[in-house]
């Protein structure tokens, strides 16, 4: 019986099976046989050994390892004895020197390691869906809003190329992390590496090199949570970009507003009682899913204070953090890029919501133009301001009282008023912010 969403409702195949039981005894297990190799290179067992348990993992199954588990509660020593069972006469071998942790966390970093493939593959398609939109439409001009207020005018290429720009910044991050996440142990019971004699750091030398990890240069019983952060605060990083650009979509979905849409299906149902509604039910997934994967960030940071050299407090919410926390971010990655490449947009709106207040927001280049004409910027200013208000009050045309002020008409004609007016006429040098946007990351760099 599925419980948990996950199972049933978000998540993709690929990023579920990386965390499938499966999959993680794999990974425990390719770790024992790391630890094996390493230690028959090192003459600490027979190699003969070495070549048995790697033999044996190809039998041990999820299902023997939770049947010993029932009996002696220990799920990591279950994986053990289920291995030596298949080793035959070298099953005493296994697992020679190590602790439970060095198993678990240097499993879990190739678990980070799979993951981190499929969201960076992920979040570069999303890169590559916002540089495409940010070049079709870097001459859509439409109305800049700060404090939900309609401003001067912007584009909707240089709000795809400022939202490309950011998802680019998390690859980058992605990459400086690795170092630091893709990490393994094999240090022993305190991290003094005690049960490997005097050849300890060569065997977790080589056992990571088997394994293509890091070393975690030094550590307790286990590799400290700081790094684990890391990676959970970069989930949650990212959710927060695609969450900023899924609110900014459901904005502008706004029936008043109504300048772009999510695709709809032709059989999509919106409401199952208002029958014309069209809802940005993805973009409101992604927005609630991020909500979710920010409040693992908090549990992860009280993982980092653990006792002395280690205690379980950290194992039960990692069961959920991780997984949880990549599965859903891979998922929110994919649905955002969707949302983005398969956007709707209404040019008429658009014109239209720009030209809402009667070229009031075009107040600022007319003050410009009047400070460059020589009548200074906070006159400019203060003129603009009281002929804004004027209009707004007394209803009339904004144009109109410009061009009937006795200072304003000494500097600028009815028609230069009228051009600056034009919010097409006042959009700076976006259109050469994307093109640079768009040249730099249409390579990937």
């Amino acid at each position: 019986m599925a419980i948990h969403p996950i199972e049933y409702r978000y998540g993709t195949a690929e990023m579920k099976t990386v965390w499938g039981e499966d999959t993680k005894l794999k990974k425990m297990l390719e770790v024992e046989v790391a630890l094996a190799k390493a230690e028959a290179d090192l003459g600490m067992i027979p190699k003969e050994a070495s070549e048995a348990i790697n033999s044996g993992t190809r039998n041990v199954s999820v299902e023997r390892v939770k049947e010993i588990e029932d009996e002696i509660s220990h799920d990591i020593m279950a994986v053990v004895l289920a291995l030596s069972e298949q080793s035959k006469e070298y099953g005493e071998w296994v697992h020679f020197g190590a602790t439970s942790n060095d198993i678990i966390d240097t499993s879990t970093a190739l678990l980070f390691k799979d993951v981190i493939t499929i969201i960076e593959g992920k979040l570069m398609r999303l890169r590559s869906v916002l540089v495409d939109q940010a070049d079709s439409h870097k001459r859509t001009v439409c109305a800049g809003r700060t404090h939900g207020q309609i401003g001067i005018p912007t584009t909707y290429g240089l709000r795809f190329a400022i939202w490309a720009e950011e998802v680019q910044r998390h690859i980058t991050r992605l990459t400086e992390l690795k170092p630091r996440i893709l990490v393994g142990k094999m240090a022993g019971a305190t991290g003094t590496q005690a049960s490997f004699g005097d050849v300890g750091i060569e065997v977790e030398e080589r056992t990571m090199n088997y394994l293509g990890l890091g070393v975690a240069e030094v550590s307790n019983q286990i590799i400290q949570r700081d790094r684990h952060l890391e990676f959970v605060m970069f989930m949650a990083n990212v959710a927060t970009t695609l969450d900023k650009i899924c609110i900014e979509v459901r904005t502008l979905q706004r029936t008043e507003i109504g300048e772009v849409q999510e695709f709809f299906g032709s059989k999509q149902v919106g409401s199952s009682t208002m029958p014309h509604k069209r809802n940005p039910i993805k973009s409101e997934q992604v927005c609630g899913l991020a909500r979710i994967i920010r409040s693992q960030v908090e549990a992860e940071f009280q993982n980092n204070t653990l006792w002395d050299e280690r205690d379980l407090t950290n194992s039960s919410p990692e069961r959920m953090i991780f997984p949880e926390s990549c599965i859903l971010t891979d998922h929110i990655v994919g649905l955002c890029a969707n949302v983005i490449s398969n956007l709707r947009f209404y040019p008429e709106n658009i014109e239209k919501n720009m030209l809402l207040l009667g070229g009031l927001n075009m107040a600022e280049a007319v003050m410009m133009q009047l400070a460059r004409e020589g009548l200074g910027r906070q006159k400019s200013h203060e003129l603009c301001r009281d002929c804004a208000m004027r209009s707004r009050e007394e209803g009339k045309d904004f144009l109109d009282v410009l061009a009937e002020d006795k200072v304003i008409s000494k500097y600028l004609s009815r028609d230069e008023l009228e051009k600056l007016l034009d919010p097409h006429n006042y959009i700076g040098t976006a259109v050469q912010k994307v093109d640079m946007v768009v040249e730099r990351l249409k390579g990937g760099n």
